[in-house]
């Protein structure tokens, strides 16, 4: 009776958990026996080390112009403000607002007919002067020979005389009436003082102007050639002043991501002061511009050539780490292992760096996956750096490490 009741039991286990039970008292049985017996077929053995893939780039030599860095800001080479210089009825408006004008280009036109009704009057004014003077003359030859002859007194020969010095007086100051008549009618008559480009009209036609106004009618730029004000840390003065020394020193104007030339001029001058708030040194620059690509009010990377480096040992910057001791950069080994190489720099660009020590010719340094480096590990060159093999010509920009 009790085995039948037992072997119902049985029967009503669940065969599934069954077979898992015997499974695991199975493989409990085998690792034991394995942790016993030490055999080598089932000891776990460590795995290999992981090759990092990597980008590499060889060492070269290059003459590597060395360039200072600033933020500078584009001014116009001359401003003038057009304003009347004569009170009048503006007539006319000769430009259009953003129009390229030369020198002596018509402007604006004041109503003119005041001054010349002005200028009419002096000359007229003149011309009755000169009449009386020719009267006065005639008189004095009379008394000239009359005097002589006691026919004409003493008197009336000085006092004629002082009549014809007094006309002549007279008739200068007539010609001085007309050239002043004359003077204010051209004012009259707006041109432009300058090559430039127009701005926006600020005065429109039959407005009464004034000598006396100060918002002017437009603003006349040049721009052809354009002026840039930037400035450079006091420690590079020296390093400029140099240069200049030596002949013009090349400024290149960039856009503030620095990613685009806009153009290239020379440095016109250096600021007679060091602002000691900044301890910074303004610098002009004068930039050609034919094709208008700086403009008034803009912020540019100004970068000033101040020597070349000959021969110099380069490598791309994007080898170059840092790390509390300095600069360092990982160099593949002939069997493909890396080592912490720690370098010395002299300038760098955010192309290439000159290396002045650490490093030799044709050595490969890593530019790429870094962070996954240690001293010893084993990689694989995925993608030759397009670095690799391309001299730093005068395109490489340098800053000056002080």
């Amino acid at each position: 009776m009790s085995n039948s009741l037992a072997f119902n039991r049985f029967r009503r286990i669940n065969p599934r958990v069954a077979i898992l039970a015997i499974a695991a008292l199975l493989l409990a049985l085998l690792l034991a026996w394995c942790w016993r017996t030490g055999s080598a077929r089932f000891a776990i053995t460590p795995a290999a080390p992981a090759v990092i893939p990597v980008e590499t780039a060889a060492t070269a030599r290059a003459n590597v112009p060395v360039r200072l860095e600033g933020l500078g800001t584009v001014e116009a080479y001359y401003t003038v403000t057009i304003t009347a210089r004569v009170d009048g009825q503006l007539q006319k408006v000769a430009f259009r607002e953003g129009q390229t004008v030369r020198r002596g280009d018509l402007l604006a036109q004041i109503d003119p007919r005041p001054y010349q009704a002005a200028l009419d009057q002096a000359i007229a004014t003149k011309a009755k002067d000169v009449a009386q003077l020719a009267s006065a003359r005639s008189d004095l030859q009379r008394y000239e020979v009359l005097a002589p002859k006691d026919l004409a007194s003493k008197q009336q020969l000085d006092s004629q005389r002082a009549l014809v010095q007094q006309l002549q007086a007279q008739i200068q100051g007539d010609q001085a009436s007309i050239d002043n008549a004359r003077t204010q009618l051209s004012y009259t008559v707006i041109s432009a003082p300058i090559d430039g480009i127009t701005g926006i009209r600020r005065v429109d036609p039959g407005n009464i102007m004034h000598a006396t106004d100060t918002t002017g009618i437009v603003v006349l730029t040049q721009i052809e050639p354009v002026s840039c004000i930037f400035t450079l840390p006091e420690e590079a003065l020296q390093s400029v002043m140099g240069a200049l020394q030596t002949g013009s020193v090349a400024v290149t104007a960039a856009s503030r991501d620095g990613r685009t030339e806009l153009d290239r001029g020379t440095v016109a001058l250096i600021d007679n002061q060091i602002d000691p708030t900044t301890g910074t040194i303004r610098l002009k620059a004068t930039f050609p511009n034919p094709h208008h690509a700086l403009w008034p009010g803009e912020f540019v990377n100004a970068r000033v050539l101040v020597s070349t480096v000959r021969d110099a040992l380069t490598v791309p910057t994007a080898a170059i780490q840092h790390g509390p001791d300095g600069a360092f950069a990982y160099v593949v080994r002939r069997d493909s292992t890396v080592e912490a190489r720690p370098l010395q720099v002299s300038a760098e660009s955010d192309t290439f760096t000159i290396v002045t020590s650490g490093l030799s010719d044709d050595e490969r340094v890593v530019t790429s996956n870094q962070y996954r480096l240690q001293p010893g590990a084993r990689v694989r060159d995925s993608a030759t750096s397009a670095a690799t093999g391309t001299p730093a010509v005068a395109r490489v920009e340098g800053r000056d490490p002080r």
